[in-house]
């Protein structure tokens, strides 16, 4: 059986499997219980990994405390980003099945509101004094077209260029790396084939398997790179006639790109990109063990290697360098980034929606945002915590990729954008595996976004 068709099947028996179970689970429903808050949230594949965890358990301590006789039931689900978000949808839809509070990724939100998933929560806002220090950007990934609020976002994030420092010394290549093209990134991930065998040059995620994380941290790190760096035009989205775009040749590019990393084995195996824990891997063992040269990825990568985590790498600063990711030709403003971030949402089917939202005001202290960031190894979106030295000075890289920022970019993250995602998935796997050339997997892209947008798409 192919690569592709076995880690397909593999994931689909893992997702039947898992729905099964977890709705089973949460069959009682979140109204049983007027004291108790039921709160949802993604809970990492990696089992020595509890940033998560260990904070909403010590939110949860809080809560209880300062609210006797009421309770927090936390009810994680575990599984990769693809699967979580089929199973979260799952749970939402009924009200035996729906919990008070939902960790949302903002990619997903507009489409979750669409289906009528999730609560508008303006009311709690407006007599909320801390929403004032959320920044603007941060507010706007929460809100619906209809221009109401449907979460209360926990923090941002960037993306970048990982290296380790000892692979790149010892392929003769700079400490201090700034790659100023795409070229550059790709002879240097030669140089490390070359030059020190039995590591893996570079990392992009890519496949349906790595689901967004393909998307954003993989081709949207290069599609986004492709343009004019104008910052006046999308290059998925036209928002002149509320279109989607076909497959340009920036589009072309980014998949010729993806095309090279694999055809010259300058990534990992094909199996290995395919697998959808893959980036676990990435984190607890490629990089820690110098086994990686270079990782597009993202801001929150630290959180795996603080104390207290599953991979503790007290030495991860020293060992590994930071680069921005550059635009293709060394265009304006000569880097990209990609950002995106998770909301805290209120089910529309939610039992108990005023206690979530005391909830989340206790997630949401100054203190309180401040731990979560730092511990999540995240980018605050709160303007007081942004100021606060106590933040800035946390952890090395924090500056690195909050200064990102200003040449960053967000996700059209339109209802139909999640099943965009999942065509551009398809076209990545496509030459990844070789089964396509950049031509058929850009034709196939096309005719799947006419199929995801209702034929609403328009070719610049």
């Amino acid at each position: 059986m192919p690569v592709r068709s076995t880690v397909r099947f593999t994931a689909l028996f893992t997702l039947t499997a898992l729905a099964s179970t977890s709705l089973a689970a949460c069959s009682s429903g979140s109204g049983s219980d007027p004291d108790t808050v039921k709160v949802s949230f993604k809970q990492s594949t990696d089992n020595s990994i509890k940033v998560m965890d260990t904070y909403l358990g010590d939110i949860k301590k809080q809560f209880e405390k300062a609210n006797p006789g009421k309770k927090v039931e936390l009810v994680p689900i575990k599984a990769p980003d693809s699967e979580y978000y089929t199973k979260l949808q799952q749970m939402l839809r009924s009200p035996k099945t729906a919990p008070d509070l939902v960790y949302e990724d903002t990619f997903l939100i507009n489409s979750d509101i669409t289906s009528g998933y999730l609560k508008p929560i303006d009311e709690y806002l407006d007599k909320w004094k801390d929403w004032d220090q959320f920044i603007d950007t941060a507010k706007a990934a929460a809100k619906g077209e209809d221009g109401k609020t449907y979460g209360v976002p926990d923090g941002t994030d960037t993306r970048g260029l990982w290296f380790s420092k000892d692979v790149f010394a010892k392929a003769g290549l700079p400490a201090d790396w700034q790659p100023k093209t795409w070229d550059e990134v790709l002879d240097a991930a030669r140089t490390i084939k070359e030059k020190v065998p039995g590591v893996t040059p570079l990392n992009v995620y890519t496949g349906k398997p790595a689901g967004e994380m393909a998307t954003m941290q993989g081709f949207e790190m290069l599609l986004y790179g492709t343009g004019t760096g104008d910052g006046d035009s999308d290059p998925l989205y036209d928002k002149g006639s509320k279109k989607w775009i076909t497959a340009g040749q920036g589009f072309k590019d980014s998949l010729s790109f993806v095309e090279t990393v694999y055809k010259e084995k300058l990534g990992p195996e094909v199996s290995d990109a395919l697998d959808p824990n893959f980036s676990t891997k990435i984190r607890g063992e490629l990089l820690p063990q110098g086994k990686l040269g270079i990782a597009l990825d993202g801001s929150w990568l630290p959180q795996d290697w603080l104390e207290g985590s599953g991979h503790e790498w007290p030495e991860w600063s020293k060992e590994l360098g930071l680069a921005a990711m550059p635009t293709q030709n060394g265009q304006a403003p000569g880097r990209v980034s990609m950002s995106g971030g998770w909301t805290w949402s209120i089910p529309d089917k939610a039992g108990n929606p005023d206690l979530a939202f005391e909830f989340i005001k206790t997630m949401q202290t100054k203190a309180n945002a401040q731990k979560w960031y730092i511990a999540n190894s995240g980018i605050s979106v709160r303007e007081d915590v942004a100021n606060d030295p106590a933040y800035v000075d946390a952890q090395p890289g924090i500056k690195f990729f909050t200064d990102l920022v200003a040449d960053t970019h967000y996700r059209p993250a339109y209802p139909a954008y999640p099943k965009v995602s999942v065509a551009i998935q398809e076209a990545m796997e496509g030459v990844t595996t070789g089964d396509k050339s950049v031509q058929e997997a850009a034709r196939g892209y096309d005719e799947a976004l006419k199929e995801a947008t209702d034929n609403q798409v328009v070719s610049k």
